[in-house]
C-alpha cells in the first residue's frame, strides 16, 4: 500500500478518498507548479503540512513558510516575474494582509503564470469573520474560480494554472472552509514528464514593473484588455455548466456557485422538480453570453449565494442591460446574509421562494443528536492558562486588556476574562497604545503570540518605543504556530536561525524587558506588577512550550512515552475549586457533591495545577496509584 506522501510524487494516475486541501496538492504537481509560499491559517494548512511531508531531496518545488501572507504573496509573484509557475494559499483574513500586493497583480506581465489559493470561511468556522473576499477580485481585475468539492478543487487548479501560464497572469481559486476538508474520491493524472525548467528570465522587455502615476494607464488597459479576455473565455470554460437532473420545463433556474451549487443540486435531485441549475464555475469575470442565455430560457432564477449580495448585483445589471423579461429571485432576509448555504438552508429558502414546487426541510428536534454546549478552552498544560491565572492576579479590576489573534486568545473567554478588544493579527500593541493615552488610573496591558509578533507585531512595537506609550506587552511565547497545527514560525530554530525574542527586545532600546516561564505563576505575578507600575513602554515575555506540540513530540520519539496524571487527596481538598472554576483545567472533573478528581485522560501530568491549591491537595501520582 502506497502512503499519501509517496503517491503525490508517483507519476502514474492514480485514485484515492482525499479531502480537497489534499486533492490540490497533487493538481499543483501535475500543473508544473515551482514555487509555493504559505502563511498557515484555516482551512488551509493540510495543504502546506502535505507539501511539507515530501522529502526535500524528492520536491520538485520549492516550498516555503513565509513571515505572513503578504511576503508569501510576493514571494510568488517574484517568481513568476522570474519565469516560474508559482502559487501561493492562504486563509480569508489572511488576503487583507496580502492584498496591497494582491491588488498590483493584474498590471504586472507573470511570465511564469501564478495561481492564489484563497480559503474563505463562511459561518466563522475558525476566522474573526466571515468576509466575503470575492470583492477582492472586482478590485485586483483577477480572474476567479470557485470549486465546490475536490474533485473540482482538482480540476479547476489545473484550468487555473494552464490560464495563468497562457496569459501571463494570476489567478485566483477560492475555496470554502467544507472545501478543503470535504473528502471525495478523486481521480488524479500523471505527472509532467519533463522536468522543472529552473533557468531565471526576468526581463525588464516585459514590464514595465513599476507602477507609478506614468505608467499606470497603460498597465491598467492591457489589465482591463485581460479582463475582457477572460470573460470571453469564462463562456467557454467547462468550469461552468447547466445542471439538470430533472430536465428542465423553463420556467425556473438556479444560479449559484462553489459548495452552494453543489447544495442546490442536491436539492433538485432529491425534489424530483424539472429545474436546471447553472452552476458558475468561473464566477469572475462573468461569462455574460452564457448567462444572457440561461436568464433568457427562464421565466425565474434564483440566486444562491453565501455572504455578500455579488452575483445578485451584477446579474441584476446584466438583465436590465440586456432588457430581459426574466425576473431574479433573491435573497430578502438579513439572516440568509451570514454563514454557509448547505442543502437545508438551500432547501428552505426554496420552499419559502416556490412553495408549490418545494417542500420546507424536515427538522430534527432540539434535542436529536445534539451534544451539550460547551466553550472552547485551552489544552491541558498549556502555558498560556498558567499565565493567564497569573496574570489575573496583577491586574485591578478596571484595567484594559488587549487581544491578538492566537490560541491565547481564548483568554477572553470565562473564567479568565482577559482581552477585551480583538481587531486583528498584530494589532494589540497599537490599539493598545491609543487606549493608553489620556488614561489616568486604569492601566493597559496588551497580548501577542510569537508567532503573530513576526508576522505583523513588529511595526506597533517600534511605534510604542519610539512613542513611550505607557502600556504593557506580553509575549506569549510557546515556540510554534500552534493554533492552525504546530508549523514552523520564524525563528524558530526549525527552519533558518533561532531569533530569541528576548534579544531581539532588547536589541531595539526597549529598557524594561523581562522573560518569566508560565508555570512560575508567583514571579510573573511579581514581574507584571512591575511592569505595570513602570512609566512607559514594557515587554513582558510569558514563555513556555506548546504542551500539545511537546507531547506529540514525545509520543513519536518513544512508543513508551506515556504522562503520569497528578491526583487529588480528597482528605486534603477543602473545595474552593480554584483549579476548575479559575486554573479552569480541563483535566479536573468537578461533580454534583463537589468533590473533585482527575480525568487521566487529559491530564498529562505537567503539574502546572499544584502551585494553584491553597491546602496542597494537588499532587503527582504515582505508579500503581501512589501519592
Amino acid at each position: 500500500m502506497v502512503n499519501l506522501q509517496e503517491r503525490y510524487i508517483q507519476s502514474d494516475s492514480w485514485s484515492d478518498l482525499v479531502m480537497g486541501n489534499y486533492a490540490l496538492v497533487r493538481a499543483m504537481l501535475e500543473a508544473g507548479v515551482q514555487v509555493v509560499s504559505t502563511y498557515p491559517g484555516s482551512p488551509t494548512p493540510e495543504i502546506a503540512a502535505a507539501l511539507d511531508s515530501i522529502p526535500l531531496e524528492q520536491r520538485p518545488y520549492y516550498f516555503e513558510y513565509s513571515t505572513n501572507e503578504k511576503v508569501a504573496l510576493e514571494l510568488a509573484c517574484g517568481a513568476s516575474l522570474n519565469g516560474h509557475l508559482s502559487c501561493v494559499f492562504f486563509k480569508s483574513v489572511g488576503l487583507n494582509v496580502a492584498s496591497d500586493a494582491m491588488v498590483q497583480l493584474s498590471l504586472m506581465e507573470l511570465v511564469g503564470g501564478m495561481v492564489v489559493v484563497l480559503g474563505d470561511d463562511p459561518g466563522c468556522n475558525s476566522s474573526q469573520n466571515e468576509q466575503d473576499n470575492r470583492h477582492f477580485m472586482r478590485m485586483s481585475y483577477l480572474p476567479l474560480f470557485e470549486p465546490g468539492d475536490p474533485i473540482q478543487a482538482r480540476a479547476m487548479f489545473l484550468e487555473a494554472a494552464e490560464l495563468a501560464k497562457r496569459d501571463r497572469t494570476a489567478v485566483v481559486l477560492r475555496l470554502t472552509t467544507h472545501v478543503c476538508h470535504a473528502k471525495q474520491m478523486v481521480d488524479f493524472g500523471p505527472l509532467p514528464q519533463v522536468g522543472a525548467d529552473w533557468t531565471p528570465r526576468f526581463d525588464t522587455k516585459a514590464g514595465p514593473y513599476v507602477p507609478v502615476g506614468a505608467t499606470v494607464p497603460p498597465l491598467k488597459r492591457r489589465a482591463l484588455a485581460k479582463l475582457a479576455a477572460f470573460a470571453a473565455y469564462a463562456d467557454e470554460s467547462p468550469a461552468n455548466c447547466v445542471l439538470a437532473p430533472h430536465g428542465s420545463d423553463g420556467k425556473l433556474g438556479l444560479l449559484a456557485s462553489g459548495l452552494p451549487a453543489l447544495a442546490a443540486l442536491e436539492c433538485l435531485e432529491a425534489a424530483g422538480e424539472p429545474v436546471d441549475l447553472f452552476q458558475l464555475g468561473m464566477s469572475y469575470p462573468l461569462p455574460s453570453k452564457r448567462l444572457v442565455e440561461f436568464m433568457r430560457a427562464h421565466e425565474q432564477v434564483l440566486v444562491i449565494e453565501e455572504l455578500d449580495r455579488v452575483l445578485e448585483t451584477e446579474l441584476k445589471a446584466l438583465a436590465y442591460d440586456e432588457g430581459l423579461d426574466c425576473r431574479l429571485v433573491v435573497r430578502d432576509e438579513p439572516e440568509e446574509m451570514l454563514g454557509e448555504m448547505g442543502p437545508e438552508r438551500i432547501q428552505a429558502l426554496l420552499s419559502r421562494k416556490w412553495p408549490d414546487r418545494f417542500s420546507p426541510p424536515v427538522t430534527a428536534s432540539p434535542d436529536d443528536g445534539k451534544s451539550a454546549p460547551r466553550l472552547p478552552q485551552m489544552c491541558p498544560g498549556c502555558g498560556h492558562r498558567s499565565a493567564f491565572h497569573a496574570i489575573a492576579k496583577a491586574l485591578g479590576k478596571d484595567d484594559i486588556t488587549v487581544a491578538d489573534i492566537g490560541c491565547h486568545t481564548l483568554g477572553f473567554m470565562p473564567p479568565y476574562e482577559i482581552g477585551q478588544v480583538l481587531l486583528c493579527m498584530g494589532h494589540s500593541t497599537g490599539t493598545g497604545a491609543g487606549l493608553s493615552l489620556g488614561q489616568k488610573k486604569r492601566k493597559v496591558v496588551s497580548f501577542i503570540g510569537d508567532s503573530t509578533l513576526f508576522h505583523a507585531g513588529l511595526p506597533g512595537i517600534l511605534n510604542a518605543l519610539v512613542h513611550n506609550h505607557d502600556l504593557t506587552l506580553v509575549i506569549m511565547e510557546n515556540g510554534t504556530t500552534a493554533m492552525t497545527g504546530h508549523q514552523p514560525r520564524l525563528g524558530s530554530g526549525e527552519i533558518g536561525p533561532r531569533i530569541l525574542i528576548k534579544d531581539l527586545m532588547e536589541s531595539l532600546g526597549i529598557g524594561f524587558v523581562r522573560e518569566v516561564d508560565t508555570y512560575q505563576q508567583a514571579k510573573l505575578t511579581e514581574t507584571m506588577v512591575e511592569a505595570m507600575a513602570h512609566e512607559g513602554f514594557a515587554v513582558v515575555i510569558a514563555k513556555h512550550p506548546c504542551m500539545l506540540k511537546f507531547t506529540r513530540d514525545a509520543r513519536r520519539r518513544s512508543a513508551n512515552y506515556k504522562p503520569v496524571p497528578v491526583q487529588v487527596d480528597g482528605e486534603k481538598c477543602t473545595e474552593h475549586h480554584i483549579c476548575t472554576a479559575t486554573f479552569a483545567c480541563p483535566s479536573f472533573v468537578r461533580h454534583e457533591d463537589g468533590s473533585v478528581t482527575v480525568h487521566e485522560d487529559l491530564c498529562i501530568g505537567d503539574g502546572s495545577c499544584i502551585q494553584v491549591c491553597p491546602e496542597n491537595a494537588i499532587g503527582r501520582s504515582k505508579p500503581g496509584g501512589e501519592s
